[in-house]
């Protein structure tokens, strides 16, 4: 299948370090065509109808809201996402030549799901806080043409070098206010794709539609990061042994001679309680 729409190689590394370094957020429009992206929602679909049915399964991330990481060779399209130009040209400039992929999974906001606290998704590591770099980038690919009602994904740019004291992923109140004023909502339609630091401070919004907003999520760390411990990224040898040495050479996890199920490991305990639209969240 045709899939990506987008096949330069001479992307601008002064750009894409500046908005990884400066707005903690970028992004590509049109990277995929709409037929690709509707045979990955295909896919999560049907991979979260049958997370929803195992114990574990599928992870809360507040009402109404769920995570679930999947082992890759169940998704079509897996080999043309981790090998596009452009998330090779992003990992290569922000994470250098040996970076890894180290997650695969969705995030699906359900009707009825509610504003998240603002948060990163995990402490700030010592080479951002006192290094000041950034050692691991997360993608995202939209599976439907995101609307206003549908709880858009907003980030405050920026924010990935803040620090504060107490929860480290989660900033205290007087803060959130500051967090208000910059926030951008993020409306990706379907085929593009978006890289950002996940130490940038975040939420995702009520969705108030009556459509689920499923975004496929691929995480990827730099030598010497530890994202991977919470995460459990396996590969049949046979899939493995298919895959192209492009793609192999920066595939973390394991190879396994059959898939394991996945213990859903990177709880968030803060998000599991939402937070309605008050005026916390000056401007929700």
């Amino acid at each position: 299948m045709e899939q990506a729409l987008t096949i330069r190689t001479d992307y601008d590394i002064g750009q894409i370090m500046g908005g990884i370094y400066g707005d903690g957020f970028i992004a590509l429009k049109g990277a995929f065509s709409r037929a690709w992206v509707q045979q990955l929602r295909e896919d999560v679909d049907r991979l979260f109808e049958a997370a929803l049915k195992v114990e574990g399964g599928a992870l809360p991330r507040g009402p109404q809201r769920y995570y679930v990481e999947i082992h890759p060779e169940r998704i079509r399209g897996w080999v043309d996402l981790i090998t596009h130009p452009w998330v090779t040209a992003v990992c290569e400039a922000v994470l250098g030549p040996d970076y890894k992929f180290i997650e695969a999974g969705f995030d699906v906001p359900l009707p009825g799901a509610m504003h998240q606290p603002w948060h990163r998704d995990f402490f700030s590591p010592p080479e951002t806080v006192t290094g000041r770099h950034l050692n691991s980038l997360a993608f995202n690919i939209t599976t439907i043409d995101i609307t206003d009602e549908m709880g858009p994904f907003e980030i405050a740019p920026g924010t990935q070098w803040d620090t504060w004291d107490g929860d480290p992923m989660f900033p205290p109140k007087e803060l959130h206010e500051r967090y208000a004023s910059r926030a951008q909502k993020k409306k990706a339609q379907m085929g593009d794709i978006s890289a950002r630091s996940a130490l940038t401070v975040h939420r995702g919004t009520a969705n108030r539609s009556q459509f689920a907003r499923p975004v496929f999520v691929l995480g990827a760390d730099a030598p010497g990061a530890t994202n991977a411990i919470k995460h459990d990224m396996q590969f049949t040898r046979a899939y493995w042994e298919s895959l192209p040495e492009q793609a192999r050479k920066h595939l973390g996890g394991r190879v396994v001679e059959s898939l394991d199920p996945i213990y859903q490991a990177h709880t968030i305990e803060g998000l599991l309680m939402g937070q309605p639209a008050d005026d916390l969240y000056p401007g929700a």
